[in-house]
């Protein structure tokens, strides 16, 4: 009731301009924490810059004494205490901050594995957190790093194996984590040249897809539609077999040429297109050879020769669809100038009869 006759009295003007206000100004719901060798770690801005009470304090004791060892090259200790803070003040100013900070550290160390997770677990906590995109970064450099053979270290000094496999796993994580994010589309352009590397050319072709059809307008859409028909074109095993790879490649080859007509790939693309429709129509053609030698359907045939001419028209193949077109032509106008005549119907025979003497 008192806040209704209130709102009486105020002028509606001035309550909507007021509205208005809480609204649409950006106003910082969090502060800025801010370190300082002189200060060390305060708070400034935001509503939640005063921070009062016990835990207030032993957060901001345990936070200045993490970052005084980090500062002397104590990475342990520093990490203990950033660690204590996470898990005992998760609520508080300085919890991303810590979680931040020990990740740091360990890629520091380039203990790499550890480092992401630790990023991974601050960005599933706090998704609001202002580092949101600065970690993100860096989680794509591990994953780089992984990428390009780099080892993870265990304690910080022993190195272990390579693992580009981790990276994908990685790169995977991040478009995920952050899909509208300027590392997502890189980080599925990288995820598809490393599935092509170990051999995994469906898991290639997938994480372009969804390059394509998830960021259009992206500049490095050209180029994953580049590869996407180089990635279809390295299935095909050649004219006798399966066409469906050399149609697909087809297919994105001429996408990528009506789509991006400027692009500094075109020369390739027709390379790879002129390729293609050679693979494609020498397959035709195969196929009408096997239907007019050895199966003498000649009506088939043309259809396969017709097909060939239709696939590259302009090529050595086509003329050579041609030449075997005529001869086809031929032998059907032959067999409608003398059709063989018909076969006599085969009369039954009696059942023979078993005597028994």
């Amino acid at each position: 009731m008192v806040i209704t006759s209130i709102m009486r009295r105020i002028p509606s003007s001035l309550f909507l301009a007021a509205l208005s206000l809480l609204l649409f100004i950006p106003s910082r719901l969090a502060a800025d924490l801010i370190w300082t060798p002189q200060e060390g770690w305060h708070v400034e801005g935001g509503i939640l810059a005063g921070l009062g009470g016990e835990d207030g304090r032993n957060a901001l004791d345990l936070m200045n004494k993490a970052r005084a060892a980090e500062e002397a090259g104590h990475e342990g200790s520093a990490m203990s205490s950033y660690t204590k803070v996470s898990k005992k003040y998760p609520n508080s100013v300085f919890a991303a901050e810590a979680l931040y900070r020990v990740g740091s550290i360990r890629q520091k160390r380039h203990q790499y594995y550890k480092a992401f997770d630790i990023y991974q677990q601050m960005l599933a906590r706090y998704p609001n957190s202002e580092k949101f995109n600065q970690v993100i970064g860096e989680q794509y450099r591990i994953a780089n790093q992984l990428f390009e053979g780099k080892r993870n270290r265990i304690w910080g000094i022993i190195p272990s194996f390579r693992n580009r496999e981790k990276a994908l796993e990685y790169f995977e994580t991040i478009v995920r984590t952050a899909p509208y994010s300027d590392y997502a589309p890189l980080s599925l352009m990288n995820a598809s040249r490393g599935y092509k590397n170990i051999g995994e050319s469906e898991a290639a072709i997938d994480a372009l897809d969804r390059m394509i059809n998830t960021y259009p307008r992206n500049v490095l859409t050209p180029d994953a539609y580049l590869k996407i028909a180089q990635t279809h074109a390295s299935l095909v095993d050649g004219p006798a077999y399966d066409q469906a790879s050399t149609k697909q490649a087809i297919t994105y080859y001429e996408d990528y040429m009506i789509l991006f007509p400027g692009d500094a790939g075109m020369v390739s693309a027709e390379k790879g297109l002129a390729g293609m429709k050679k693979v494609l129509a020498q397959s035709k053609v195969t196929m009408a050879d096997y239907y007019f030698k050895y199966r003498h359907n000649y009506k088939a045939a043309k259809v396969f020769y017709n097909e060939a001419i239709t696939v590259y028209p302009d090529s050595e193949i086509a003329a050579q669809a041609r030449k075997k077109l005529a001869v086809v032509d031929a032998k059907l106008e032959e067999l409608a100038a003398h059709p063989a005549p018909k076969a006599k119907p085969i009369k039954p025979q009696k059942p023979k009869r078993l005597w028994l003497f």
